[in-house]
C-alpha cells in the first residue's frame, strides 16, 4: 500500500468539488444516496461527461436532495450516474470483508474441458480434456489431457443437456470415452467416474527450465489472480529461477482466471522479471479533471508507482533482471483481465514485452473503494449503513504516458483455442503452442500456427466460465477530505 501523508485541512477545496453547508445535516432517509452522488462527483473518472454530477448542477442542498429523492433507491441513483458503457464501477451492499480476496477454491472433480459440435451432427456435442488439476480427484483416475467423452451417465451429450449433465446435483458423473479424429467418433468402451469435492487450487500451476543453446528459458504457467494471496509463491518461484541463471522468460497465462488485483501487486511482479529500474516509474495515473489537478499540485508523488525493491519490510524480491518476456494469452482472458494489460504497458516502457495470443481488449482503468466518511476512507465512516462505492476513478499510464485503451496486438498471433487434435502435453515441447514459444525465444523467428485446421465449432470452455468480472485494478489512495 502506498503510504501518502494525510490531508487534515484543505482551505481550496470547495473550489474543486461539491459543497455543502457546514451546519447541514442529510436527511436520515437520504443518507446513502447523498454518500452515493457526493463520491461519484467528487471522483469518478467520467464526471464531466454526466450532466447531473456537474458541480453546477445544484444550487442547494435543498435542491440536490430534491433530486435524490426522485430515485426509488441509491442502487437506480447510482446506475443513472454513470456512463453508458462502464460495466466495472459497482455500489457494494455490504463491505465487510470487502478487502479479504478468499484463496482460489472450487467444487470440482479436476477435469478442465472444452466442448466442440459433433461433426455432421447439429445438435450433439463432443467432449475434449484440456488439462486435468493436480491433486484433484480426476488426477487419481485414468484421464488425461487430449481424450475425447461424449456421454455422461450413458446419455448423450446435446447442446440442451451438457450443463446438466457435466454440472449435475450428484457430486459423481462417469463420462463416456470415445477416439476421434477430427471426422469420425468412435466409442472405446472406456469410462471414467469422476466425484466432485472441495478443491484448493495450487498457488503456482507449472514451473520448467528448458535450455535452449545459450538460453536457459523458464516457463510459469500461472492460472490465479495477482493478488496479495500468492505474490510470496510467485517470489519464490523467481528465486528458483534465479537461482537456475534463468536469462529468458515465458509467462503462460492462457487458463489465467484474472480477479484480485492491485496495482501494488503489478508492480512487483514487474519487478521480479526485471530488477534493474528499482525506484524507477513504472505506473502513472490520471484521475478526472477535478482531482488530477489537486493531486499534481499537492501530492504529485501518489500519482507514480514506482518499481519496489521488498514485498514487506523483510523480504526482497526476487528479480531476473530481464530484458524480454513473453506473455502467453491464448484464449479469451485477455478480453477482461485488466492486471495482465496493466503489466504488459508498464513494462514495455523499460524491456521488450512479446505478446503471444489475440488482440487484447484495452481496460485501461483503475478503480477504489469509497467509504461514506469526509476523507471516504473506512475510519469514521458512517456505521448507519454497510455501503461502499468501487468507481473507475482513473486510467493508467506508463513511464512514457502511454496507455493502452485499444489494447495490444500481439507479436504472435494465436487462435482463440487450441488444437483439440493435438495439445500435447502441458509444460513439454510436444504442447504445440509452448513449442512455438521456445523456437520464437531461441530463434526470432515465429513460424506458421495450425490451431483447429478443421474449424471445430466450439461451444464451451470451462475456464472460460471460471474467469472473474473484472471492475479493473486496484489501487488505496488517501483521498482529500471534501466537507
Amino acid at each position: 500500500m502506498k503510504n501518502f501523508f494525510k490531508i487534515v485541512s484543505i482551505l481550496f477545496i470547495t473550489s474543486l468539488f461539491f459543497n455543502c453547508s457546514k451546519d447541514y445535516q442529510v436527511p436520515d432517509n437520504l443518507i446513502v444516496q447523498d454518500f452515493v452522488w457526493k463520491g461519484l462527483n467528487a471522483y469518478y473518472l467520467h464526471q464531466n461527461e454526466i450532466a447531473d454530477l456537474s458541480d453546477r448542477r445544484f444550487n442547494s442542498d435543498q435542491q440536490l436532495n430534491a433530486f435524490l429523492s426522485g430515485f426509488t433507491d441509491y442502487n437506480s441513483l447510482f446506475s443513472s450516474l454513470l456512463i453508458t458503457s462502464d460495466t466495472k464501477s459497482t455500489l457494494i451492499e455490504d463491505y465487510t470483508n470487502l478487502d479479504v480476496v478468499p484463496l482460489r477454491t472450487a467444487d470440482t472433480n479436476g477435469m478442465e474441458f472444452g466442448l466442440t459440435a459433433e461433426p455432421g451432427n447439429t445438435e450433439n456435442v463432443l467432449g475434449y480434456v484440456s488439462h486435468i488439476l493436480p491433486n484433484s480427484d480426476a488426477s487419481t483416475k485414468n484421464i488425461e489431457r487430449g481424450e475425447f467423452f461424449n456421454a455422461v451417465d450413458g446419455i448423450q451429450l446435446t447442446r440442451d443437456n451438457y450443463l446438466n449433465l457435466l454440472f449435475p446435483t450428484t457430486s459423481t458423473i462417469i463420462l463416456e470415452m470415445v477416439d476421434f479424429d477430427g471426422i469420425i467418433i468412435t466409442p472405446n468402451t472406456k469410462q471414467v467416474t469422476l466425484e466432485r469435492l472441495t478443491y484448493n487450487y495450487a498457488p503456482i500451476s507449472l514451473e520448467k527450465t528448458f535450455a535452449i543453446n545459450t538460453d536457459n528459458i523458464g516457463y510459469l504457467m500461472y492460472n490465479n489472480d495477482f493478488s496479495t494471496n500468492y505474490i510470496n509463491d510467485l517470489n519464490n518461484t523467481f528465486l528458483s529461477f534465479k537461482n537456475q541463471s534463468v536469462n529468458e522468460l515465458i509467462l503462460d497465462l492462457r487458463y489465467n482466471v484474472g480477479g484480485g488485483s492491485f496495482a501494488k501487486n503489478v508492480s512487483e511482479i514487474a519487478a521480479m522479471i526485471t530488477g534493474q529500474f528499482t525506484g524507477e516509474t513504472i505506473i502513472k495515473e490520471e484521475w478526472n479533471s477535478k482531482a488530477q489537478p489537486w493531486f499534481l499540485a499537492n501530492q504529485p508523488d501518489s500519482l507514480i508507482t514506482k518499481f519496489p525493491l521488498k514485498l514487506n519490510p523483510t523480504t526482497n524480491i526476487n528479480s531476473l533482471n530481464l530484458t524480454d518476456v513473453y506473455i502467453v494469452l491464448n484464449g479469451n482472458n485477455f478480453t477482461g483481465s485488466s492486471a495482465i494489460e496493466l503489466l504488459i504497458n508498464s513494462l514495455k516502457s523499460h524491456i521488450t514485452v512479446h505478446v503471444i495470443g489475440n488482440q487484447t481488449a484495452g481496460n485501461n482503468t483503475g478503480a477504489i473503494t469509497l467509504y461514506n466518511s469526509e476523507d471516504y476512507d473506512f475510519i469514521n465512516r458512517n456505521e448507519t449503513h454497510t455501503v461502499a462505492l468501487q468507481p473507475i476513478v482513473l486510467s493508467f499510464l506508463n513511464k512514457n504516458d502511454e496507455t493502452y485503451t485499444n489494447g495490444f496486438t500481439p507479436t504472435i498471433d494465436l487462435c482463440t483455442n487450441e488444437d483439440i487434435l493435438n495439445l500435447g502435453v502441458l509444460g513439454e515441447t510436444s504442447d504445440p503452442i509452448l513449442d512455438r514459444v521456445l523456437n520464437y525465444v531461441s530463434s526470432g523467428t515465429i513460424g506458421t500456427s495450425n490451431c483447429n485446421p478443421n474449424n471445430f465449432e466450439f461451444i464451451y470452455n470451462s475456464i472460460d466460465t471460471q474467469r472473474v468480472t473484472d471492475n479493473g485494478v486496484f489501487i488505496k489512495q488517501n483521498l482529500p477530505n471534501t466537507n
